[in-house]
């Protein structure tokens, strides 16, 4: 069983990207649009600033206890026309009151830098270069550092969100791989993981996938994050999984280290293209 370490890899492209940023007549700039106080959103903004930091790109953090969609729409505009500005991401999830599609559709896609937007999706499922969302993207640099070949593998995909299910579904598509799509609704579940190649699992509920789900060999990419008494944990049963596993991704130290360095390199590719 190998371990699929994000901590590492994403340490050595955070390295590359630095390097990459230093030789810039500018930083790129990033925003981070938070409305409301979510703890795991405040959260997950420290840890981006602090790797914008790293490398070298200018973070701007707006935070607004409360907006108006309207008022949050023209602050996106702002942005959109600021060519300092490389990228921009609405922190999810938004307040009830706001509309998460608007509000994601109203950024520049040359500045969507979750791949978020309609035309950045619909470019992914078209297989033509765009801003890709970025926990998919680095699940299959991970795969890839690995040389895990996907073509012809038969992939299992546990949940259907936007930021990651669909995404990656058509990532695995693009590279080949006949893919399963499973959900809340899906009927036996462990009919179709025990078949999978390749199972990749995010939907946030421990233990979801136990050994008896999975066959020998398989390989397992656990996106889903997990506080229980102060300590993180997976969606699969790690402990008995991993002995039947040939790649396995750990939690912490997998996938989330590769999403917050996927999200600048999304950055500097904006960047580069602005700049060309």
């Amino acid at each position: 069983m190998t371990i699929l370490n994000g901590k590492e890899l994403s340490l050595k492209i955070k390295e590359d990207l630095k390097g990459k940023v230093s030789l810039f007549s500018r930083k790129p700039g990033l925003v981070v649009i938070q409305v409301g106080n979510d703890e795991a959103s405040v959260v997950y903004v420290r840890n981006k600033e602090k790797t914008a930091a790293e490398i070298g790109i200018k973070f701007i953090h707006l935070h607004f206890d409360n907006i108006s969609q309207e008022n949050l729409i023209n602050e996106i505009n702002k942005l959109n026309n600021d060519n300092n500005i490389d990228g921009v991401i609405v922190q999810l999830p938004l307040p009830n009151h706001l509309s998460e599609d608007t509000i994601i559709n109203a950024i520049d896609p040359n500045k969507d830098v979750d791949g978020l937007t309609n035309i950045n999706v619909a470019k992914l499922i078209n297989d033509q270069d765009s801003l890709v969302p970025c926990t998919p993207m680095g699940i299959m640099r991970l795969l890839e550092h690995y040389n895990i070949n996907i073509s012809g593998k038969n992939v299992v995909v546990v949940g259907r969100s936007r930021l990651v299910g669909k995404p990656i579904s058509m990532l695995m598509l693009n590279k080949n791989a006949s893919v399963t799509i499973c959900h809340s609704k899906t009927a036996n579940l462990s009919d179709f993981t025990k078949k999978a190649d390749i199972i990749i699992v995010a939907v946030g509920k421990p233990s979801i996938i136990g050994s008896k789900m999975v066959k020998k060999g398989v390989i397992i990419v656990d996106v889903g994050i997990n506080r229980i008494n102060g300590k993180l944990y997976g969606d699969v049963d790690y402990d008995k999984v991993s002995k039947k596993t040939s790649y396995i991704t750990p939690v912490p130290g997998g996938v989330g280290p590769m999403t917050v360095v996927m999200l600048m390199e999304n950055v500097i590719k904006s960047y580069e293209k602005k700049m060309s």
